[in-house]
């Protein structure tokens, strides 16, 4: 039986274990990692995953772009997809940082909890991968979308770089600090939470008796939590008359939804799964 390779190709400096671990779970045979993949380098990985293999076994060998950082991995996954032509093609999956998929299953949970269209939406730490995802999602369902960063340019380079890729321009704001960033979420009916590892984004006192914020998603499991208040484990929890979610509660879809994409690469050689794909199937399986 022809064996199922992944090859992962991370623009960090050591591939990703968790990115490995998911991929056997997801029913790879073999998982191999490179890492510092740029668009330079990648062209002779690429050659070897489409070259080697005859039309039939070619379903059998997949690409996973990843790493920390989005801007860079979308840059790689445009080089890999470049480089296939006619035939000479495998599948490939886009997900630096759990950027993808991370994202798609907290904005489907909350979407799944109430409608969104119409909603103004803010989400906290909004220029890493997860938060510019989440942001596209939730304008995506028809959302108001505003994100923030302690530094203004930054917010602003990550609105431009959500309207290059998504055709929409959020409203960036500058919250340096939890007081700005409570100031920053009133009027807000949902806050998303897409911090840094133990970094506090906000106190339960800053949302809990505000009369506007109806969900509040939060990636966040390791203590601090991103948002005060909110547990890992919630989902759909009712805390303060506002439906909550913490990273435990995104996080078991979050797995379901990466397996279930690292199957479907090995179905056909060219499955192309990046945000809008993805997506579609966390708000198929929410």
């Amino acid at each position: 039986m022809t064996q199922k390779l992944l090859f992962l190709l991370d623009t960090d400096a050591v591939p990703s274990v968790f990115d490995t671990v998911v991929a056997y779970d997801g029913g790879a045979d073999h998982v191999i990692g490179y890492a510092n993949v740029t668009p330079a380098n990648v062209g002779a990985l690429v050659d070897g995953a489409i070259y080697t293999r005859g039309p039939k076994e070619k379903q059998f060998t997949a690409l996973f772009v990843g790493g920390g950082d989005m801007v860079a991995g979308e840059a790689l996954f445009k080089a890999v997809r470049k480089r296939f032509f006619s035939n000479f093609r495998v599948s490939v999956m886009l997900d630096s940082n759990g950027s993808n998929t991370t994202a798609a299953a907290g904005v489907a949970l909350l979407a799944k909890a109430k409608p969104l269209a119409g909603k103004k939406a803010i989400v906290l730490a909004g220029t890493g991968p997860v938060g510019l995802r989440a942001a596209a999602f939730l304008h995506s369902e028809g959302a108001e979308v505003a994100i923030t960063s302690r530094v203004k340019a930054r917010a602003d380079a990550a609105a431009a770089a959500l309207q290059e890729r998504f055709g929409f321009t959020p409203t960036a704001i500058e919250a340096f600090d939890n007081a700005a960033r409570a100031s920053a979420v009133k009027g807000s009916h949902i806050v998303f939470a897409a911090g840094a590892i133990g970094v506090s984004l906000l106190d339960e006192t800053d949302w809990q008796n505000d009369p506007t914020i109806e969900l509040i998603a939060d990636v966040n499991a390791q203590p601090p939590l991103g948002i005060g208040g909110v547990e890992a484990i919630d989902k759909a929890k009712e805390r303060h008359g506002k439906i909550v979610i913490g990273a435990l509660g995104v996080g078991g879809l979050k797995l379901k939804l990466h397996r279930a994409c690292i199957a479907q690469l090995f179905e056909s050689a060219d499955k192309v799964l990046d945000a809008e794909e993805i997506y579609a199937q966390a708000k198929a399986n929410a």
